[in-house]
């Protein structure tokens, strides 16, 4: 008998740990914010507020749905992380996802990691973990960065050591800001990568960034592509600017020869389409006249 006695008690059902595990979340919430910090515990899924810090603004619903199913069948694994505002109200410090998709399938309590936060630390833990995901595009990466730097105050070197990347990694993250706009939604939008972005830093001129940007997306070009054509953009303003040095050069040797055939003041100026002028300076009617004998002489 007694036996039968201890293997009725090894025996409880499912059902009767799951009553002890909302036993427990009622007791959890039932102590002061202190005292459940640092806990985690099963919550009310009404009592929870989503995080206004959060940076990421855009959630797949198909990847919800499929995260849904996957929570309905197996449970909430990760617990999310809270911050307790009220003696009964919470609000999301990461997790957004698995909240989202447990309210799908009108899920009634959900493990909750509780820590305390100010809103300073609360922006930062969200843009950290923002920054961590594997989706993000580059754009949101570095905006995300810059707003640490902005808002949170921190340097690059600060930022590198919060967020385990190397200084060189942020700022190369930070400089694609730089980028024209639309270029930067085509970065969003995956039509191009981080390294055609990386390419396009090297063209100072706007109008070239983005008829370069116009050519990566009409022939799909790759980044070594991409960097070519800067490469070549690059030599083909290297020997136009040779060309016109070698030009003014020219048009100073035939100004310093006019000058001194003239014995007045010369002045050559052109056009980059070849055309220009020469400017003959005299000071008096008598100078003019000399001027005019000599030019008729070369008759």
């Amino acid at each position: 008998m007694a036996k039968a006695n201890k293997k009725q008690g090894l025996g409880r059902g499912l059902s009767a740990l799951l009553n002890d595990q909302r036993t427990q979340a009622a007791h959890d919430l039932d102590q002061q914010p202190q005292a459940i910090a640092g806990q985690i515990v099963h919550l009310d899924i009404n009592l929870i507020q989503t995080n206004p810090f959060q940076p990421r603004t855009y959630f797949n619903e198909t990847g919800l749905k499929e995260l849904a199913v996957s929570i309905k069948e197996l449970g909430v694994i990760q617990p999310i992380t809270v911050r307790q505002t009220t003696d009964n109200a919470f609000q999301l410090v990461s997790g957004e996802r698995r909240y989202r998709a447990s309210k799908l399938i009108n899920l009634k309590h959900i493990p909750a990691y509780i820590r305390t936060a100010n809103d300073q630390e609360l922006l930062e833990m969200a843009l950290v973990e923002n920054i961590q995901r594997q989706d993000l595009d580059p754009i949101e990466i570095a905006l995300s960065y810059q707003r640490l730097i902005e808002e949170i105050n921190l340097t690059q070197e600060a930022l590198s050591d919060r967020v385990g990347k190397n200084r060189s990694t942020v700022t190369n993250y930070l400089r694609l800001l730089k980028l024209d706009p639309i270029i930067q939604t085509g970065m969003r939008d995956g039509f191009l990568s981080m390294g055609h972005g990386r390419a396009l830093l090297g063209v100072s001129s706007p109008e070239a960034q983005l008829s370069i940007y116009q050519k990566i997306i009409q022939l799909e070009l790759s980044v070594r592509a991409t960097e070519d054509l800067v490469r070549n953009l690059h030599d083909a303003d290297a020997t136009s600017k040779k060309s016109k040095s070698v030009s003014a050069l020219n048009y100073a040797a035939e100004q310093d020869s006019l000058k001194a055939y003239l014995s007045s003041s010369v002045k050559i100026s052109s056009k980059p389409n070849g055309s220009g002028q020469i400017l003959i300076s005299f000071k008096t009617k008598e100078e003019l006249d000399n001027l005019l004998k000599r030019i008729k002489s070369e008759e």
